[in-house]
């Protein structure tokens, strides 16, 4: 079976080093999805690039992160799902909320709703939403918003699929929020 590096800032491959000690120095830890995307300098930038991207839309931060727990559970990534749920507590999202979209169950806040359910269906349809999508403008949203989701999975596709294709191990940092997959869903469901 082929197995992918741990890479840290000493050892990457190409510009992926520098990329490394700069996520190092700003985050305090270096998540093993990073060290593990540093295979390819470009697959890295490209991810800090849309991330940064993400973090530029007109939606909040914990609709950002609502956003892209919401394609990890779909995507079924256990890393990113831990990560985004963490991510989502920092940016002050309900608790009820991230678990609400980490188990299936729906989530009381309309509007949360309808972000979470437009999310859902893009990565469910591979994009061909449309229905979804006028529910998602009935509900408040707008245009720009719709092609700002589809920037946030976007994100997400690069990152749960390299996931599932090289097998990151989870950070001690997020194992408080460790997602078991699908099963967690159908137990709670």
């Amino acid at each position: 079976m082929t197995e992918f590096t741990l890479y840290t800032p000493e050892n990457a491959p190409g510009k992926s080093g520098e990329l490394l000690d700069g996520a190092l120095k700003k985050m305090g830890f270096l998540p093993n999805l990073y060290a593990k995307l540093a295979e390819s300098d470009t697959a890295l930038e490209a991810y800090f690039s849309l991330s940064s991207l993400v973090s530029k839309t007109s939606f909040s931060p914990a609709e950002q992160q609502l956003i892209l727990l919401a394609a990890s559970v779909e995507n079924e990534c256990n890393y990113c799902v831990a990560a985004h749920s963490s991510g989502a507590r920092m940016a002050k999202l309900d608790k009820d909320v991230i678990e609400a979209v980490r188990t299936g169950n729906p989530i009381a806040d309309e509007r949360l709703e309808a972000l979470r359910k437009f999310t859902e269906a893009l990565v469910i349809t591979r994009g061909h939403a449309k229905g979804e999508m006028e529910a998602f403008i009935a509900a408040g949203f707008d245009r720009k918003n719709v092609m700002e989701v589809v920037l946030c999975v976007s994100m997400k596709t690069l990152s749960n699929y390299s996931n599932h294709l090289i097998d990151t191990p989870l950070d001690a940092a997020l194992q408080r929020m460790e997602w078991t997959g699908k099963s967690e869903l159908q137990q709670t469901g």
